[in-house]
């Protein structure tokens, strides 16, 4: 059996440590402004202050974590300026993958979105932000897959990573009581192979929760 080089398991460590801040980053499970430490994150995730600062660093250099000059570390307060930017990207990027998506919008697509629509549906009947927004972007990234255009997708993902604690102050401010309208127009023009519709519904479901949050 072959031993693991020390480097390799420090590569393990900060990987482990930056896997599950993204995921947690961007699925709001951290609300805006919330501080994080070095030191409670090694004691988290069971590591030595090394691969949190790594995973931290790399975290900030996305722009789902920001530092200051004295070395605090949080998730981002975004501005109405910022929350406005980040939501005209969704549009640029989201609509462009979901019309490269559709021409391989197969039955089976469809059927899994109508699937994920349904869990959707679920936890917004249960209040769950977090269940929310995991299977929201469940949706989105299902579809997006279909585009074959894994540098646009994860050019959406940093933006959904960066709107992560933004998306949970959003849910709390919305109340939301039925899943998202414009997913069901997504799934019909999807059926219908109608690119335009397609390519409204998407830019209005990006945008519309995001806009009024910055209104």
């Amino acid at each position: 059996m072959q031993a693991v080089s020390r480097p390799e398991i420090a590569a393990s460590a900060h990987d482990r440590v930056y896997r599950g801040l993204r995921t947690r980053i961007m699925h709001g499970q951290m609300a805006p402004g919330q501080a994080l430490t070095l030191r409670g994150i090694g004691r988290e995730f069971d590591v030595s202050m090394t691969p949190a600062r790594e995973a931290v660093h790399r975290l900030v250099a996305e722009g789902a974590l920001t530092m200051s000059s004295s070395g605090r570390v949080s998730t981002p307060e975004l501005s109405n300026e910022r929350i406005e930017e980040l939501a005209a990207l969704r549009a640029l990027i989201e609509v462009e993958l979901a019309s490269r998506a559709l021409p391989r919008a197969h039955i089976a697509l469809i059927e899994r979105l109508h699937t994920i629509n349904a869990t959707i549906a679920d936890v917004v009947s249960n209040r769950d932000s977090v269940g929310y927004i995991r299977t929201n972007l469940e949706f989105h990234r299902t579809l997006y897959l279909r585009a074959q255009a894994p540098a646009m997708l994860a050019m959406a993902e940093t933006v959904w990573l960066q709107l992560g604690p933004t998306m949970r102050a959003l849910y709390g401010r919305l109340r939301r009581s039925e899943p998202p309208q414009y997913h069901r127009l997504i799934i019909a023009a999807l059926k219908a192979g109608d690119e335009p519709g397609l390519r409204l519904a998407v830019r209005s479901d990006v945008t519309q929760g995001l806009r009024m949050l910055a209104g």
